[in-house]
């Protein structure tokens, strides 16, 4: 068959292809919900037909076909199992993690440790966050043509910048030399605003009063992908768990594991209860793989507090992931190759290899990607950080949850100075009244957090 004939082969029209991840722009929700639908096993071709046929600008037409989807069928080979509701997602568990007790002074420790790091790991990848043009290789240019590979500080800004390595806007704030206090970042939003939710809410938190919150104190702009549809869902009145899954084609993408961390450190040596409290913030933008990724990075964080040894951490974080979900496969996968003896370099071109078609912002390529750095880092936090933001797609979110598991790994006594000390213990946000948060005292409130949890 010729590829105009092979229905598999059919593409949307190049006027369906806008730049960007904005779901209010129908053509650009359309594209991306075909994704979505294929990378998750469902047959497309009719609706993709169909699409060809009529004016991409059509508002109303475009968006009948992207409600239509949610009629799509799965193709007959399609082999794992990813539940959305809390219950059936428990009911795939074969053995939850341990809960451990862990005392007042580790946690005090861990958690000034990994507030600390989450912020100087996303700081550190923020100049290079976009992942369709800061490639692992392009990463790694700019690195060795400033003299600074392996990424152990800050990236260097070049006067001149050389044509092709075209730093982030936010680069004045977060390259070496420039930094003094946190520039603001979502990933950093997310982490204070869940410290918020915990203490307004405490274990009755739910995803409508997630979404409450959110149109109360984080404006829309400063949003993206799954967060931003689940919004905009929001405020046409749509509630909770609908908010994730209509006109949502980035409810498997890295959003809501972005807003894990927090979870664990209150939940600090009870992953599984960490993983549980993270689901209701999870489910008011995510589904499937995007709300096993939120659970897993918190119990990822609170099996941290109780090992010295990543390779533990992660092995029981996964036991809140559904064992036949692509998530569980991609982490199982790294950590095959660790077994085996593979390099990080290999596997950092195996995870390529194997994840790439996903996008730079897809939660289970990202996570394999920490996965990796966390393992291969030798208990270094320098190393840890710096080898997640050089695997390239999302570097600045996978630099935040890396820094968070191996600042508590690591504590408070070996964070590197020259990364801790430019942040003046201060950080931008765009939540509303949270603005140069200090960080001690955000630490010093989740402590409170944890403590009245453990009582």
């Amino acid at each position: 068959m010729t590829a105009s004939t092979n229905p598999e082969s059919l593409v949307l029209n190049p006027s369906y292809r806008v730049e960007g991840y904005n779901p209010s722009d129908v053509r650009v929700l359309l594209s991306d919900e075909l994704d979505q639908r294929r990378q998750s096993g469902y047959q497309v071709t009719d609706v993709v037909s169909e699409a060809n046929l009529i004016d991409a600008t059509d508002r109303e037409a475009v968006l009948a076909l992207v409600d239509a989807l949610e009629d799509s069928a799965r193709s007959g080979d399609w082999t794992y199992e990813e539940p959305t509701p809390l219950a059936d997602i428990e009911a795939t568990l074969i053995q939850k993690p341990a809960h451990h007790d862990v005392d007042l002074v580790r946690a005090h420790d861990g958690i000034h440790a990994a507030w600390l790091g989450r912020i100087a790991g996303c700081n550190l990848g923020k100049p290079v966050e976009l992942g369709d043009y800061w490639t692992v290789d392009r990463i790694a240019d700019y690195l060795r043509l400033t003299d600074s590979y392996p990424l152990r500080d800050y990236f260097i800004k070049l006067d001149p910048q050389p044509e092709g390595f075209e730093l982030r806007r936010n680069w004045p704030e977060t390259t070496r030399g420039n930094v003094a206090g946190s520039a603001r970042d979502d990933d950093i939003d997310y982490t204070i605003l869940g410290l918020h939710l915990l203490e307004t809410y405490g274990p009755n938190l739910t995803p409508d009063l997630v979404g409450r919150s959110w149109m109360q104190l984080l404006p829309i702009g400063q949003m993206y992908t799954a967060e931003r549809a689940a919004y905009a869902n929001l405020v046409d009145g749509v509630r909770a768990p609908r908010t994730a899954s209509r006109r949502n084609p980035y409810r498997e993408w890295i959003g809501a594991q972005i807003r894990a961390d927090v979870f664990g450190y209150v939940h600090a040596g009870n992953p599984w209860g960490a993983a549980r409290a993270s689901y209701q913030d999870a489910a008011l933008s995510h589904t499937g793989n995007g709300i096993y990724g939120e659970m897993w990075a918190a119990a990822l964080v609170a099996s941290a507090f109780v090992t010295d040894d990543a390779k533990t951490a992660i092995v029981e974080a996964l036991r809140v992931v559904p064992p036949r979900s692509r998530l569980a496969e991609a982490i199982r996968h790294v950590l095959r190759l660790h077994g085996e003896g593979s390099t990080w370099e290999y596997t950092l071109n195996e995870i390529h290899s194997a994840y790439g078609h996903y996008s730079w912002v897809h939660t289970i390529n990202n996570a394999a990607a920490v996965v990796a750095a966390l393992l291969w880092a030798e208990g270094d936090f320098t190393t840890a950080v710096g080898r997640v933001v050089m695997s390239g797609w999302d570097t600045d979110s996978n630099g935040a949850t890396v820094g968070s598991v191996a600042g508590i790994l690591s504590g408070t006594a070996n964070l590197p100075p020259h990364l801790i000390s430019p942040l003046q213990n201060r950080t931008r946000s765009a939540l509303f009244g949270f603005d140069n948060s200090v960080i001690s005292e955000l630490a010093e409130r989740t402590i409170l957090l944890f403590q009245s949890t453990h009582d």
